[in-house]
């Protein structure tokens, strides 16, 4: 399996990636299920979450194959390995560490570092990067990310994340937006399935909206 290609794809098609972070284990695979039933196919746990590994391995063992999962706020080249064999198959993190990018791609994971720049996008890109985190989205805003365009061009993936409402969506897709991670607005530690279900379908059908007006 070409995680990278399958990472770009999913992206490409459904858009979205929900961010658990604070999610526990013995709920993980509830709320990954209403998700998936929302339409939502890309799944993070943070590793500042409980037990973050347990999750991940309770999401994958619950979710369909046409949903990935990974992991989060990866800061170290060695916890590749361990988001590997918890069946974790994405690197989300928020800085540009080329040592974890190359660990992320030597452990055949897609990964998407975290950049604040173009000159951060390029570097993450030399090292191997396969999508790019637009981070913190709420700083850089819609303007600058169409900046970054002029030169950061299709088929670079850029995904802002930070402060992504449903509202937000239409206003990034028109600056060049790939796709988003959703946060708090999405899920908050201790928030139900059925609160994360409202949640998804509002951001799912906001997604759907602004790709057929663009």
């Amino acid at each position: 399996m070409n995680l990278p290609h399958l990472f770009r794809q999913t992206l490409s098609e459904r858009g979205l990636i929900a961010i658990l972070r604070g999610v526990r284990p013995e709920e993980a695979a509830g709320i990954g299920l209403a998700l998936h039933a929302a339409g939502i196919r890309l799944i993070e746990v943070p590793l500042n979450s409980p037990d973050p590994l347990r999750s991940i391995r309770a999401l994958r063992d619950a979710l369909p194959d046409d949903t990935l999962v990974g992991a989060g706020t990866v800061l170290r080249p060695e916890s590749c390995v361990e988001i590997a064999r918890a069946g974790g198959q994405l690197v989300v993190m928020p800085h540009g560490d080329p040592e974890v990018i190359g660990a992320a791609k030597a452990t055949g994971l897609a990964c998407a570092p975290g950049v604040a720049t173009p000159t951060e996008a390029f570097a993450a890109l030399a090292a191997g990067a396969d999508v790019l985190k637009m981070f913190p989205a709420e700083t850089l805003g819609p303007m600058g990310l169409k900046a970054w365009r002029a030169v950061l061009t299709p088929p670079v993936a850029i995904v802002p994340v930070g402060g992504i409402t449903p509202d937000s969506l239409a206003s990034y897709l028109a600056a060049g937006a790939s796709g988003f991670g959703l946060g708090s607005a999405l899920y908050r530690a201790g928030d139900s399935a059925d609160v994360v279900s409202r949640r998804a379908a509002a951001f799912v059908l906001a997604w759907q909206a602004s790709r057929s007006d663009h």
